[in-house]
């Protein structure tokens, strides 16, 4: 805002003073350039003093009265904050009105003294600019209040409050819900479900393994255990035929 201001009292006094050197091309009486320069400061200083401690008492005003609105909403505010705007509102006020009668007798006694005629019309415009510029932006305040309230109506500080809290417990969810999807985080449901997946694969290798080598030793004994039945059978089957032999031999010597 007060980038706008400097750069719109920059640009009028370069347009005045572009207006006095088309004058004093055409040659048209406008006065001197002294008179000339006078009006353009007179001028800016005059847009500085109705725009700036005015503008700052009345931002001041408004912002007390937010604070007031949000102390009955119980709304924590802090009170050190609210005691400088009310000290910035009196002072403002007090600077804001000083500075109008001291440039409206500054600019009298520089016209009294001769050295511009334009200090008379400049004194009587800054003692009426210190009802008209308040009056103003009084009016411009009263306006915002009323669209303040009217928006409280429609938009009920509560509601918003209600409506930060719960999007605040969203933002706080979103965050636990990311910080626990997160690989990152060694302590996240991931990272623990990722470390017991790894620790069941482990188990079920060490398994496989376990169960292959059961497989081989069930395979070697059931090979062993064929063999010795193997051996057994071609035993008694050794056994059978000697005892025929012994039986022969015997019925020999009994039809002997």
């Amino acid at each position: 805002m007060y980038y706008t201001f400097a750069g719109f009292g920059a640009a009028t006094g370069i347009f005045l003073l572009l207006v006095f050197a088309i004058l004093q091309w055409l040659h048209v009486s406008a006065g001197s350039f002294i008179d000339w320069v006078i009006a353009i400061a007179i001028f800016e200083w005059l847009l500085l003093i109705v725009t700036v401690p005015w503008n700052i008492h009345f931002e001041a005003k408004e912002v007390l009265a937010q604070a007031a609105e949000s102390t009955k909403k119980n709304i924590a505010v802090d009170r050190e904050q609210v005691q400088y705007v009310t000290v910035l509102v009196s002072r403002s006020l007090f600077v804001a009105i000083a500075l109008h009668l001291f440039s409206a007798i500054a600019l009298y006694g520089l016209a009294a003294a001769g050295i511009s005629a334009i200090g008379y019309l400049s004194s009587a415009a800054a003692l009426l600019l210190t009802v008209l510029r308040p009056a103003i932006r009084g009016y411009q305040y009263l306006a915002q209040r009323l669209k303040a309230i009217r928006r409280e109506f429609l938009h009920p500080r509560e509601d918003i409050v209600e409506l930060r809290s719960r999007f605040a417990q969203l933002e706080s969810t979103v965050r636990d819900l990311t910080d626990q999807l997160s690989s990152d985080n060694p302590n996240s449901w991931v990272a623990v479900q990722n470390r017991e997946q790894e620790a069941i694969r482990r188990q079920l290798t060490t398994l496989s393994a376990s169960l292959q080598s059961l497989q081989a030793t069930n395979q070697a004994e059931h090979t062993k255990l064929r063999r010795d039945a193997e051996s057994a059978i071609a035993q008694l089957t050794d056994d059978g035929q000697f005892l025929n032999h012994v039986r022969e031999i015997i019925r020999f010597f009994k039809e002997s």
